[in-house]
């Protein structure tokens, strides 16, 4: 079981396709890994080369593989439209604990909509703190709420 902390610097994008036809696009970034979600900033007016330069963390329970992230552009008045999707792998952060700046392809309907610029860190938990309780279990479920 992995458990630990992600941390995910989103850096930049280039390349991206520009959805608003009169203005630069204001894109930003919806982090998801698993059921946690956070959103970025918009970069307002950067348009297809958007920079972010934000720190993210997530607190990983459980056997979690992947990080989605999917660039959004800000539309006032109306709905904001998908720029493209990345999906990164977690398997190799596992192992080599942190993964710096890298760009990933942001693909939309399986086409290619430029890239997205992410460093990874992954910190363990240390698997037992000490030999005694530890009350974070507690809340995982288990034999105590089996009992109702």
């Amino acid at each position: 079981m992995t458990r630990g902390t992600l941390e995910v610097l989103l850096v930049s994008a280039k390349g991206l396709e520009n959805t608003d036809f009169l203005n630069n696009m204001d894109p930003y970034v919806i982090l998801t890994c698993r059921t946690q979600e956070q959103k970025s900033s918009t970069a307002s007016g950067q348009g297809s080369e958007p920079e972010w330069n934000e720190n993210f963390v997530f607190t990983l329970s459980d056997n979690i593989s992947e990080l989605k992230l999917q660039i959004m552009d800000s539309d006032a008045g109306t709905s904001d439209d998908i720029v493209g999707e990345a999906t990164i792998p977690l398997d190799a952060l596992f192992t080599e604990g942190s993964i710096p700046a890298t760009a990933y392809n942001v693909v939309k309907d399986q086409e290619y909509r430029g890239e997205i610029r992410v460093g990874l860190t992954f910190t363990r938990e240390e698997e037992h703190r000490s030999r005694g309780y530890n009350a974070e279990e507690e809340n995982l479920g288990g034999w105590k709420e089996s009992s109702f």
